[in-house]
């Protein structure tokens, strides 16, 4: 955007540095189990809905793993308005950004696994869905010969 003003300077506002030092102080960073969280949220919301049923069963699916052991139900409520707030604030990809910012490499493969079994737990694959798989198995940096095996058993374990 091109601003005019009275000395006809720049393109650049003044204050433009002060307001951009202020977001990037604002600039929420996740726990790695938020982050671990984030991509299950955004893969349950891939296809632009977002059921009281997804939100159960992903809320049940991490409950039983152990990194969210030591959360109480109402921590884990709370965490997941946190995230539905920025999801809903900033968009997915930059959720999924600052989730893979703060995963630890060890559980990426983990968090595709849990991603796709969500993404194939309702029977269907909708395009959406299938174009956040094939985004965040790259942005994971998980190799494609793993997310290929991952996908080939979360559908098999989906079929019942």
């Amino acid at each position: 955007m091109v601003r005019i003003d009275s000395v006809g300077v720049s393109a650049v506002g003044l204050f433009d540095s002060v307001f951009d030092e202020e977001k990037a102080d604002k600039q929420i960073e996740l726990k790695p189990e938020e982050a671990f969280a984030a991509v299950a949220l955004v893969a349950i919301a891939a296809d632009g809905y977002l059921s009281d049923q997804e939100g159960r069963d992903m809320t049940n699916m991490l409950s039983r793993m152990h990194i969210f052991q030591s959360y109480s139900h109402d921590v884990m409520h709370r965490m997941f308005d946190k995230l539905l707030s920025m999801l809903k604030l900033q968009g997915p990809s930059t959720l999924i950004d600052l989730a893979k910012a703060q995963l630890p490499q060890d559980l990426r493969e983990t968090a595709f696994a849990v991603a796709t079994d969500l993404v194939l737990s309702d029977g269907t694959v909708t395009s959406q869905e299938q174009a956040f798989l094939d985004d965040l198995y790259r942005i994971l940096e998980i190799p494609g010969d793993t997310a290929l095996q991952i996908v080939k058993v979360m559908t098999i374990k989906n079929r019942g």
